[in-house]
Formats: structure tokens, sequence, C-alpha cells
């Protein structure tokens, strides 16, 4: 038998609702999570009180969505949402309900419910309450819509990808029926805003298993959302750039996905590195065009901008090569561009059969490089040197911080205040700072102020020179 034990303040909840002659059931993903061992992050509650009396029971509570009988109460600064049992009206807006019908029973309230596994309810008296087989399905790991899929799908759209992020999330498998009704159902994802795609589509690619994204391809609903990608799931591995070579298929993706740690940015930076290469555009600017399209913050777009921008940048594994490249890329986001670059190192590998170097022997170099190496070249000691050098690179890059080198015009010992107290302007501030980041990149020991100035008057007079050089 399984023991569920929920937090002091669900606890109390249920008993005080309870103790006032009403039902009270902790219900939803809470309790499967309960049954599954994982630790639930939320405890919702329904019950047969109306709102008012709720509110009436509990000292602080906050309406939250009173129109569809949601009272938030408060407990020892825990906030805990008690919803009334209800049937749904009709979902008009492929969202929402359009009005609710309070009803007396649990299993009535259970029966709206998305899927199966989440359509369960339990208490201390009666233990879980299971009308729809969720338990059973947990056993057999399936996510399965509770009744008819075109029925859930048609009253919030949004259900499908969560059916693709449950089955991401907790290893599950979507079972034939419901897999089926989200394809013939796709095309509602349209529906859904922006903002609540983007979040369940980054559930599944920082989950465990991000190679389950391509099931967003397989049901059609990837055509519907990022029709840029879906080209990518569909051209065979073979894009459409020069030589017609590039290893662009979904699956190339996600395995660089899955070959970079779960930090937001770097998953969907991997994602969308080769967004643009099946139907020949750039990919920068392709997956800019997502990234609006599924409105990013400005921060989280430049960062993975950025890093699919420098993943092409060939890096020497010398100390001012290295320097260079942090330079360019941002000292912000250079941590990052290494670790996807090893990323795609990794995923060029193993994708496709390429780690046996008997399969590539015959094969071109062509592509993209990263730290040296191909980045779609099929030769593998080629790619496995890409990893040493990269390597070289990361241990450089390290050194480089533990020694405080200078890596951007901030860590210069000398600013533009020092430059126009010497005599400089306008653009000729600019210019001169970056003259002597150069300088510095090649000969650290020369950020030092009173060396700089010198410095600076140096290419003053160098620049006058110029100028007034009659050949020039």
């Amino acid at each position: 038998m399984i023991n569920i034990v929920p937090p002091g303040g669900v606890a109390k909840i249920i008993e005080t609702l309870g103790v006032h002659g009403y039902e009270a059931y902790a219900a939803g993903g809470c309790i499967r999570d309960a049954v599954m061992g994982r630790e639930p992050k939320d405890w919702d509650i329904a019950t047969d009180a109306h709102p008012a009396e709720v509110r009436r029971l509990f000292e602080k509570t906050v309406d939250t969505g009173i129109k569809h009988g949601t009272v938030t109460v408060v407990l020892d600064n825990k906030n805990y949402e008690v919803t009334t049992f209800r049937i749904d009206g009709r979902y008009t807006d492929g969202r929402h309900p359009d009005r609710v019908e309070f009803t007396s029973g649990i299993g009535e309230d259970l029966r709206r419910r998305d899927f199966t596994i989440n359509a369960m309810a339990w208490n201390p008296q009666k233990g879980i309450i299971d009308p729809f087989g969720g338990m059973r399905d947990i056993s057999r790991r399936i996510i399965r819509t509770v009744g008819s899929p075109s029925d859930r799908f048609g009253e919030d759209a949004l259900r499908m990808l969560r059916a693709v992020r449950f089955a991401s999330v907790l290893g599950f498998e979507i079972e034939t029926d419901t897999l089926e009704g989200i394809r013939q159902n796709s095309s509602l994802i349209s529906w859904i805003s922006a903002e609540r795609i983007r979040e369940e589509l980054t559930a599944v690619l920082v989950s465990d298993d991000p190679m389950k994204f391509m099931l967003l391809s397989d049901t059609g609903l990837l055509r519907h959302i990022m029709p840029e990608l879906d080209a990518c799931s569909s051209c065979g591995g073979r894009g459409a750039g020069p030589g017609g070579d590039h290893a662009c298929t979904g699956e190339h993706l996600l395995h660089s996905v899955a070959a970079v740690g779960k930090d937001r940015c770097l998953r969907w930076a991997m994602l969308l590195h080769d967004a643009g290469r099946c139907s020949g555009s750039g990919c920068e600017g392709t997956a800019d065009i997502i990234l609006r399209r599924l409105k990013f913050d400005n921060k989280s777009r430049n960062r993975i901008l950025r890093i699919i921008k420098y993943l092409d940048m060939r890096i020497e594994p010398e100390r001012p090569a290295v320097a260079r490249a942090v330079l360019k890329a941002g000292t912000d986001v250079f941590a990052d561009l290494l670790k996807a670059k090893r990323a795609h190192l990794t995923a060029v590998k193993k994708h496709g059969g390429r780690d046996d170097p008997a399969q590539q022997q015959d094969q071109p170099d062509t592509g993209r490089d990263s730290a040296g190496a191909p980045y779609h070249g099929r030769d593998f000691r080629k790619t496995a040197n890409g990893l040493c050098q990269l390597e070289s690179v990361e241990a450089i890059f390290r050194f480089l911080l533990e020694k405080g080198y200078c890596l951007s015009l901030k860590d210069l010992d000398i600013d533009g205040n020092d430059l126009k107290r010497l005599g400089f302007s306008g653009i000729e501030i600019g210019k001169a700072l970056d003259h002597l980041l150069e300088r510095v990149i090649d000969e650290p020991e020369l950020n030092e102020k009173e060396i700089l100035e010198k410095l600076a008057l140096e290419y003053m007079l160098d620049q006058a020179s110029i100028s007034n050089d009659p050949a020039t």
C-alpha cells in the first residue's frame, strides 16, 4: 500500500474542511508525483466546499481564481490552492472553459482533467481515488488522456504539448490513441500563446530525455510552432547548403542538446544552431526569428544568439588566440561557448555511426570548424583531435581568468577619461582603446597605467603622421 504523507499545511486544510462536514482531497499532479516517489512541487486541494465557505473557514485567503472556484489558503506563509469540485463548460478559446459548474462529487471533478496520471485524488480516510486507471498507467509508464483525446485537446490545445513534456520529464511513452489524437489536432496549437508554448518546450529541452522533442515533429506540432526546425527533422540528414551534406537532422540537433548541461539557454542554442541550414538560410538569423516568435526576453535571446554566432569560430590553442576569442564572444558567454562546442563535437562523433572510423575514411571533411576540427567532417580522427584541442583552449581560458589577464576594455588599466586628459576626443578615444587592448593581449605586462599612457601618446603621434602624409 502506498503511503502518502502530505505537508502539514495540506493535512490541516483537509482536516479543517472535513471537521466542518466537507469532502477534501489532495488532487492532481501532486498525487502522481507522490505515488512515483517524486517530490511534488505544489499540492492542490479539491473540495465540495464553495469558495465563500473556504474563505470563511480560514483566516488568510486570496481570491486567485474565483471565476473557476479557486481560493488560495495561506498557512505559515505557504500558499495552497483550494478549488471547488467542478464541471467545465465549453472551451471556445481552446484554452479556458467559458464557465464552470460546481459539482458535489470528486469523480466528476477528476473527469475534466487532462491525463489519467493527473486524475487521481487522496485523503487520509479514503486513500487514493483513481476512477480512470492512473495508477495502472503509471505502472505501465504511459501518458493517456481521460476519455477521448480529441475532446481533451479540443478543450485545451496546450495539453498536447503537456503530453510531450510529461513523456520527457517522467520517461513515459504516449499511448497510441493519445498520440494519434495529437496528430489529428496538431493545428489547434496555434490557439496557444507563444509564452505558454515556450515554457512547455523549454521543460522538454531541459529534461533528462530531450530526445522526446522528436515527438513534436512526429505528431505535426513542430510545423505549426517552428516550421524552420521541422524542415531539419525531415531533410534526411542532407541539408541544402554547399555540397548538400549537412548533418542537420532533428536527431543530430537533439544529440547536441543532450550533450550539453541542463542550462536553458545552452539547450536552446544547441537546438537552433543549425536551424537555417536545411532551408539554406542563415542559422543565426533563423534562430533570431524563432526566439522572437516565442517571445524570449532580450537577455536570453542575446545569450543564445551569441553562442550560435561564434560556434563556427576557429580558436587556436594559444594564449593570444584564446584571449582574442574571449574578446570577440564576450567573457560572459565564452564558458558557455566552449560547452556548446564540446557538445557539438560530441554529437558529431556519436550521431549516425560517425564514431566508427571504418565508416568514415572515405568521407569528405566539409562544414564548420570547432576549436580547429571540421564541424561536419566525417573524419573520426579529426573530430577526436578537435576535442583534444578544445581541452587545451579550455585550460588556457581557465589560466587567463585565474591570472587576471586583460580580456576586455574594462580590464585595461586606462579608460576614456584618461585618454581625454591626454588630448584624445570623439571616436579617436575608442580607436585608441582598441589599439591598446590589442597590444595588451599580445603583451600582458603592458597593462599598467603609465605604460599605457605612453603607448597612447605614441599612437596619437603615429595617427597624426599618417593623416599628414600626402601619400595617404
